[in-house]
């Protein structure tokens, strides 16, 4: 899986490990988004104590995590570029 790099991580900021802020292409921005799902699924199911399917973690976490993730990645972007120019 693409984020089994990460599991080792934990905190509120580990999102920055899915793709580049540096590089803000629709398909990087697509990956970075998969691969929080992926993450998000996986916790799900070590709640559930089963494998709760990519449908079910894809729509709990664009009900409940996308719009903050994507807030927060666009001003870690913003502020990356600002600080660069």
């Amino acid at each position: 899986m693409r984020f089994s790099a990460r599991s080792g991580l934990s905190g509120r900021f580990s999102f920055l490990m899915a793709a580049p802020l540096t590089t803000s292409s629709p398909y990087s921005e697509f990956l970075a988004e998969l691969d929080e799902i992926q993450l998000h699924k996986w916790h799900l199911s070590e709640q559930a104590g089963l494998d709760v399917g990519f449908e079910k973690a894809l729509n709990d976490w664009v009900t409940h995590h996308r719009a903050s993730w994507r807030l927060m990645r666009t001003q870690i972007q913003d502020n990356l570029e600002s600080s660069l120019t």
